[in-house]
């Protein structure tokens, strides 16, 4: 309905929020409303999917934490390694990059 009411942006993301905020959809609704699209017409169908989906943001978020995750651990393996290339003990970098001790090892094996 939202896609056929034509509305200009504004007033699209407003009656969107709407539904947003107060009607969800549970985990059975989103199937069968994904059933529903695939049998409207092309234009139709890339309307509605253009359409912002909050659990789609969530997800861009929660890439984005997990993606942060991995650049700090990448970044502060390099630094251990660089610091196992110094010499200096294990209990030491452990504490300086709060990496796992096993994890200090498994560099420590590679170098």
């Amino acid at each position: 309905m939202l896609v056929k009411m034509e509305l200009d942006p504004a007033r699209q993301r407003l009656v969107y929020g709407f539904f947003e905020r107060y009607l969800t959809l549970d985990e059975q609704e989103e199937e069968q409303l994904m059933n529903e699209i695939n049998y409207m017409d092309e234009a139709e169908r890339i309307k509605i999917m253009e359409i912002p989906i909050s659990y789609e943001k969530k997800g861009i978020e929660k890439g984005k934490e997990i993606g942060k995750e991995i650049g700090e651990k990448s970044g502060k393996r390099k630094v251990a390694v660089e610091m196992l290339k110094e010499g200096l003990s294990s209990e030491l970098i452990v504490k300086v990059t709060k990496l796992k001790k096993e994890e200090i090892e498994e560099l420590k094996k590679k170098l």
